[in-house]
């Protein structure tokens, strides 16, 4: 014991306090340094996809081949392996540094999984039903509500395993569209189960649109109830409403608006594919792909270290009213295509 305590002595002298402070801040310091760069190297957005590519090696990898729906439903199983796989993982749930210093990457993750409910929904209510009266797909019902289980759960399940889960589910219908022997796994590639998924699509781009708009404040005339003489609502409202998206939620909307455009980006292509005879009969091919050129607007660089709110005509840039005007032509070619998918 004093050989133990001689030795301690000897080190406690030739270690100053003053040395063990500075030893201790270098730590700190080179974890926030290597704690920054992750973050940094984090937040960057995934590289978009090939569809037809994906749809075509996830075919080669169970034995099957690429039929009618297939690209669609690998659109979607690729944008959730993205959300789940870049790098960092899925950071909308972290507690932990440096994810949950993160702020950006966060909101491109819930755009991007909004996009991914919405789709698999309308594949598990119409794409794969043939009329309202059919059985919906056992795995598409089941990967649904997997979907949608709270963004930020943590633990105790975390979100990423139910998600995971859902994408098993898909992954087992993609296997069975191409197996002639399961005849109950159908994609219905029709006009009006496209119209559909677009009437959802352009109702998330109408809000985020109003929502981008809103970072410069303005008063809007209450119109809620114009065009119906007879319309009621639960309570009273002023005939004149100032919107605005707070200040500290702007740049929460802008990144939410990228991550949705970027989804919708590959899910629009695959339907593009799987529903290539429709858009042709109805000559609307042109139109899909204006909507694509639109929505790839919003993935350009954005130079700028944080998201400008200048005026709408200042000497600073608005970076959510550029979002915003790609985001409302994109919507406003939406419902035009859905307009001709509509015609007889």
């Amino acid at each position: 014991m004093n050989a133990v305590s001689d030795t301690l002595a000897r080190w406690r002298d030739r270690t100053p306090a003053g040395n063990i402070g500075k030893a201790v801040l270098a730590v700190v310091a080179l974890y926030l340094l290597l704690a920054l760069l992750l973050g940094m190297y984090w937040s960057v957005a995934p590289a978009p996809f090939d569809v037809r590519e994906r749809a075509a090696a996830y075919a080669a990898a169970d034995g099957g081949t690429v039929v009618t729906g297939s690209v669609t439903t690998a659109a979607l199983m690729g944008v959730v392996q993205t959300l789940l796989d870049k790098p960092g993982g899925y950071l909308h749930n972290d507690v932990f540094p440096p994810g949950v210093w993160l702020d950006n990457m966060p909101h491109w993750e819930y755009g991007v999984l909004i996009q991914v409910r919405d789709l698999a929904r309308a594949m598990r209510e119409v794409h794969s039903r043939s009329q309202s009266q059919s059985s919906e797909d056992p795995d598409l019902a089941q990967a649904e509500p997997l979907f949608n289980f709270n963004s930020d759960s943590w633990m105790l399940p975390a979100s990423e395993s139910e998600y995971r889960k859902g994408l098993k589910r898909v992954h087992s219908y993609f296997r069975r569209l191409s197996d002639a022997d399961a005849s109950n796994a159908q994609f219905y590639a029709r006009a009006d189960n496209l119209r559909y998924w677009l009437n959802t699509v352009e109702n998330r781009l109408g809000s985020l649109s109003q929502r981008l708009s809103a970072s410069v404040g303005k008063s809007r005339l209450n119109t809620d109830l114009a065009g119906d003489g007879s319309a009621t609502q639960s309570t009273p409202a002023p005939a004149e409403v100032s919107v605005r998206t707070p200040w500290l939620e702007i740049d929460d909307v802008f990144y939410e608006a990228r991550g949705t455009a970027w989804a919708l980006i590959q899910f629009l292509k695959a339907a593009e594919v799987d529903f290539r005879d429709v858009l042709r009969d109805k000559n609307a091919q042109v139109s899909l792909q204006q909507i694509i050129r639109e929505l790839e607007g919003t993935q350009e660089m954005v130079w700028s270290p944080m998201i400008l709110n200048g005026s709408g005509f200042g000497l600073l840039a608005n970076h959510s009213l550029v979002m915003a005007s790609y985001i409302s032509r994109a919507n406003a070619a939406i419902l035009d295509l859905r307009d001709l998918l509509s015609r007889g």
